[in-house]
């Protein structure tokens, strides 16, 4: 049977993002790979009311890759917004903009929905067959919770909790401070306290299950991942895979809080548009590490847009 080459375009809260793939038996394997910032929630956590710079922004980024999917060979094209569409005020005034401008519908996803194609998307990874997962995507409005193991999912929720968001929230100075950054913290743990319910913690202690590997996807980690191993551009090859401690979530906490951002801008690794949320995303996967007493995670590439091309009809 030959693959079938499909592509999906993801509407976050920060960014933009587009996969072209070929699917067969289960796995997905990437043609063409794009991103784009245009901050769909900027602005908005105040209202819950998309603006309309960054509606028109994101119509015109998701026309180019519309563009790019047909160009490159795509034979169906599937257009899904998560958090910051889905608790807008005014999604269809996004969703209008898009079918204006690229001729696509967008599917507005539930968290639900969201959390079960990350862990399609991220147990399409063979070397995390069979293991007892817990995955975490931080994105820029929302973070998802899926546990399970051998191939399937048997918690999954989603948090008001992503790094633009926090960010809105926080608005630390710039340079952050010391005393901002331990705030943001306490604040972060005061938050996962109140939120993470029983259901979670019971299955994670549950001795059956064995050990659990905590699994990041999505921007920050794929970012630590590059600024850990210097990389200039994306290599997913080289990033899948990487390790990274509590201790160095820590440090690099710690090292970011302590730059302007004219200084971050510099870090190797770290693309200019993103040394703002960094700093954000960083301290939410180190509170969780803490939170869940883990000692590291393992960083996957794949997720929502990989179980979105998975999950196409």
């Amino acid at each position: 049977m030959a693959p079938i080459r499909r592509a999906v375009i993801d509407i976050g809260t920060n960014s933009i993002k587009l996969l072209v793939g070929e699917v067969l038996d289960g796995s997905v394997r990437p043609v063409e790979e794009k991103s784009e910032q245009t901050r769909l929630g900027a602005g908005f956590y105040e209202t819950h009311i998309l603006q309309p710079a960054p509606i028109q922004q994101t119509a015109a980024a998701v026309a180019r890759f519309v563009a790019m999917a047909r160009d490159a060979g795509a034979q169906s094209i599937r257009a899904v917004a998560t958090s910051a569409a889905r608790d807008a005020k005014n999604a269809d005034e996004l969703i209008d903009a898009v079918r204006r401008v690229a001729s696509l519908r967008i599917e507005v996803i539930s968290g639900e929905q969201e959390a079960e194609w990350v862990y399609l998307g991220v147990t399409s990874d063979r070397q995390l067959h069979g293991q007892h997962l817990l995955i975490l995507d931080v994105g820029g409005g929302s973070t998802e919770f899926i546990l399970g193991d051998h191939g399937h999912h048997s918690y999954r929720e989603s948090f008001p909790l992503g790094s633009v968001r926090l960010l809105e929230k926080v608005r630390p100075c710039d340079p952050p401070t010391r005393r901002e950054l331990e705030a943001c913290r306490g604040w972060l743990t005061a938050f996962l306290n109140q939120n993470i319910g029983d259901e979670m913690k019971s299955q994670l202690a549950d001795p059956s299950r064995g050990p659990v590997t905590l699994v990041g996807t999505g921007g920050t980690t794929t970012l630590l991942a590059r600024m850990k191993k210097r990389l200039t551009t994306f290599d997913r090859d080289a990033i899948d895979g990487t390790q990274l401690s509590l201790d160095e979530l820590t440090e690099w906490a710690t090292d970011l809080w302590s730059r302007s951002l004219t200084e971050r801008r510099t870090i190797p690794g770290l693309p200019s548009n993103r040394a703002d949320v960094i700093i954000m995303g960083v301290v939410i996967y180190e509170a969780v590490l803490r939170h869940f007493k883990l000692p590291g995670l393992h960083v996957s590439t794949r997720g929502l847009r990989f179980g979105a091309l998975l999950g196409m009809p």
